[in-house]
Protein backbone atom coordinates (compact mmCIF):
# COMPACT_ATOMS: atom_id res chain seq x y z
CA UNK A 1 0.00 0.00 0.00
CA UNK A 2 1.32 3.54 -0.88
CA UNK A 3 1.58 5.46 2.49
CA UNK A 4 2.08 8.65 1.00
CA UNK A 5 -0.39 11.62 1.64
CA UNK A 6 -0.70 14.46 -1.41
CA UNK A 7 -0.62 18.15 -0.18
CA UNK A 8 -3.63 19.72 -1.94
CA UNK A 9 -3.76 22.98 -0.28
CA UNK A 10 -1.29 24.20 2.45
CA UNK A 11 -1.93 27.94 4.56
CA UNK A 12 0.67 29.36 6.66
CA UNK A 13 -1.26 30.51 10.32
CA UNK A 14 1.56 31.54 11.83
CA UNK A 15 4.90 32.93 10.88
CA UNK A 16 7.35 33.57 14.16
CA UNK A 17 11.12 34.09 14.77
CA UNK A 18 11.81 30.64 16.20
CA UNK A 19 8.81 27.99 14.21
CA UNK A 20 6.57 28.81 12.34
CA UNK A 21 2.76 26.88 11.76
CA UNK A 22 0.92 25.85 8.65
CA UNK A 23 -2.02 23.76 7.86
CA UNK A 24 -2.07 21.22 4.77
CA UNK A 25 -5.01 19.68 3.41
CA UNK A 26 -3.90 15.78 2.44
CA UNK A 27 -5.36 13.08 -0.13
CA UNK A 28 -5.18 10.28 1.90
CA UNK A 29 -3.95 6.72 0.39
CA UNK A 30 -8.23 5.84 0.57
CA UNK A 31 -8.66 9.00 -1.15
CA UNK A 32 -10.27 10.52 1.35
CA UNK A 33 -9.25 14.32 2.30
CA UNK A 34 -7.82 15.56 6.24
CA UNK A 35 -5.85 18.11 7.56
CA UNK A 36 -2.43 18.24 9.01
CA UNK A 37 -1.01 20.77 11.46
CA UNK A 38 2.69 21.32 10.98
CA UNK A 39 5.30 23.28 13.11
CA UNK A 40 7.88 23.99 10.90
CA UNK A 41 11.34 24.65 12.71
CA UNK A 42 14.92 24.67 10.95
CA UNK A 43 16.03 22.34 12.99
CA UNK A 44 19.05 21.96 15.72
CA UNK A 45 22.12 20.65 16.80
CA UNK A 46 22.87 19.06 20.18
CA UNK A 47 26.58 18.21 21.68
CA UNK A 48 27.49 15.47 23.81
CA UNK A 49 30.78 16.74 24.98
CA UNK A 50 33.21 14.39 27.04
CA UNK A 51 36.46 15.47 28.22
CA UNK A 52 39.54 13.00 28.16
CA UNK A 53 38.14 11.87 31.94
CA UNK A 54 35.21 10.79 30.19
CA UNK A 55 33.18 13.35 31.93
CA UNK A 56 30.56 14.22 30.41
CA UNK A 57 29.34 18.52 30.20
CA UNK A 58 25.66 18.81 30.91
CA UNK A 59 23.14 22.11 31.80
CA UNK A 60 20.38 22.72 33.61
CA UNK A 61 17.89 24.94 32.08
CA UNK A 62 14.16 25.95 32.99
CA UNK A 63 11.72 25.13 30.45
CA UNK A 64 8.90 26.97 29.79
CA UNK A 65 6.50 24.77 28.22
CA UNK A 66 7.09 21.96 30.66
CA UNK A 67 7.29 24.63 33.58
CA UNK A 68 11.03 22.86 35.50
CA UNK A 69 14.85 23.04 35.44
CA UNK A 70 15.60 20.11 33.43
CA UNK A 71 18.71 18.66 32.56
CA UNK A 72 20.25 18.58 28.96
CA UNK A 73 23.26 18.64 26.59
CA UNK A 74 24.08 21.72 24.85
CA UNK A 75 21.90 22.14 22.29
CA UNK A 76 20.61 25.06 19.86
CA UNK A 77 18.38 26.04 16.97
CA UNK A 78 20.12 26.59 13.44
CA UNK A 79 20.12 29.97 12.18
CA UNK A 80 18.61 30.33 8.37
CA UNK A 81 20.81 28.12 6.33
CA UNK A 82 23.53 26.97 9.22
CA UNK A 83 25.60 24.27 8.41
CA UNK A 84 24.47 22.10 11.49
CA UNK A 85 28.12 21.79 12.23
CA UNK A 86 28.62 24.83 12.62
CA UNK A 87 25.56 25.14 14.94
CA UNK A 88 27.51 22.73 16.91
CA UNK A 89 30.34 24.48 17.23
CA UNK A 90 28.43 27.76 18.13
CA UNK A 91 26.25 26.77 20.78
CA UNK A 92 28.65 24.24 22.47
CA UNK A 93 30.50 27.62 23.24
CA UNK A 94 28.14 29.90 23.97
CA UNK A 95 26.49 27.82 26.68
CA UNK A 96 29.58 25.88 27.90
CA UNK A 97 32.25 28.41 27.06
CA UNK A 98 34.14 25.13 25.70
CA UNK A 99 35.49 24.42 22.09
CA UNK A 100 36.52 20.64 20.93
CA UNK A 101 38.98 20.12 18.48
CA UNK A 102 36.71 17.14 16.92
CA UNK A 103 32.94 16.87 16.29
CA UNK A 104 31.68 13.70 15.58
CA UNK A 105 28.12 12.80 13.72
CA UNK A 106 26.55 10.58 15.63
CA UNK A 107 22.96 10.64 14.00
CA UNK A 108 19.97 12.87 13.00
CA UNK A 109 16.66 12.44 14.86
CA UNK A 110 13.58 13.56 14.20
CA UNK A 111 11.91 15.30 17.51
CA UNK A 112 8.05 14.61 16.75
CA UNK A 113 7.02 13.52 13.36
CA UNK A 114 3.74 13.64 13.58
CA UNK A 115 3.29 17.26 14.08
CA UNK A 116 6.70 18.76 13.26
CA UNK A 117 9.58 18.67 10.87
CA UNK A 118 12.68 19.77 13.27
CA UNK A 119 15.71 17.56 12.87
CA UNK A 120 17.97 17.68 15.44
CA UNK A 121 21.77 16.60 14.66
CA UNK A 122 23.60 15.02 17.46
CA UNK A 123 27.14 15.22 17.61
CA UNK A 124 29.85 14.13 20.23
CA UNK A 125 32.54 16.60 20.50
CA UNK A 126 36.04 15.56 21.98
CA UNK A 127 39.31 17.30 22.65
CA UNK A 128 38.03 20.01 24.81
CA UNK A 129 39.48 23.10 25.80
CA UNK A 130 37.94 25.96 28.27
CA UNK A 131 36.77 29.42 26.42
CA UNK A 132 34.38 31.77 27.69
CA UNK A 133 30.46 31.34 27.51
CA UNK A 134 28.02 34.18 26.12
CA UNK A 135 24.52 32.54 26.51
CA UNK A 136 21.94 34.65 24.54
CA UNK A 137 20.69 37.75 26.82
CA UNK A 138 17.04 35.72 27.19
CA UNK A 139 18.63 32.56 28.53
CA UNK A 140 20.25 31.37 31.31
CA UNK A 141 22.03 27.94 32.28
CA UNK A 142 24.28 26.26 34.72
CA UNK A 143 26.69 24.23 33.83
CA UNK A 144 28.10 20.83 34.83
CA UNK A 145 30.59 17.45 34.79
CA UNK A 146 29.51 14.33 35.78
CA UNK A 147 30.80 11.04 34.36
CA UNK A 148 29.52 9.28 31.29
CA UNK A 149 28.29 6.71 33.55
CA UNK A 150 26.87 8.52 36.03
CA UNK A 151 24.64 10.54 33.25
CA UNK A 152 23.92 7.00 31.45
CA UNK A 153 22.13 6.46 35.29
CA UNK A 154 20.62 9.66 35.71
CA UNK A 155 18.98 8.54 32.52
CA UNK A 156 17.93 5.11 33.82
CA UNK A 157 16.54 6.83 36.96
CA UNK A 158 14.62 9.51 35.41
CA UNK A 159 16.76 12.41 36.53
CA UNK A 160 17.43 13.03 32.77
CA UNK A 161 13.84 13.42 30.59
CA UNK A 162 15.12 15.19 27.90
CA UNK A 163 15.16 13.16 24.68
CA UNK A 164 17.44 14.59 22.64
CA UNK A 165 20.07 14.24 25.71
CA UNK A 166 18.99 10.91 26.02
CA UNK A 167 19.60 9.64 22.93
CA UNK A 168 22.74 11.55 22.57
CA UNK A 169 24.48 10.85 25.90
CA UNK A 170 23.21 6.65 24.65
CA UNK A 171 24.80 6.85 21.34
CA UNK A 172 27.95 8.41 23.01
CA UNK A 173 28.25 6.01 25.16
CA UNK A 174 28.14 3.25 22.10
CA UNK A 175 30.36 4.91 19.94
CA UNK A 176 33.37 5.32 22.92
CA UNK A 177 33.00 1.91 23.40
CA UNK A 178 33.30 0.81 20.18
CA UNK A 179 36.57 3.05 20.58
CA UNK A 180 37.54 1.22 23.66
CA UNK A 181 36.08 2.76 26.68
CA UNK A 182 35.71 1.04 29.37
CA UNK A 183 33.73 3.05 31.76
Amino acid sequence: MDLYEKTIESKLIYDGSFISLKVDKVLLPDGKTSQRAIVLHSGAAVIVPVDQENNVVLIKQFRKPIEKVIIELPAGKLDKNEDPLECAKRELEEETGLRAQEFIKLTEIYTTPGFSNEVIHVYLARGLSQGSSHTDSDEFVEVFKVSLDEAILMVKNGEVKDAKTIIGLLLAKMYLEEQGYKG
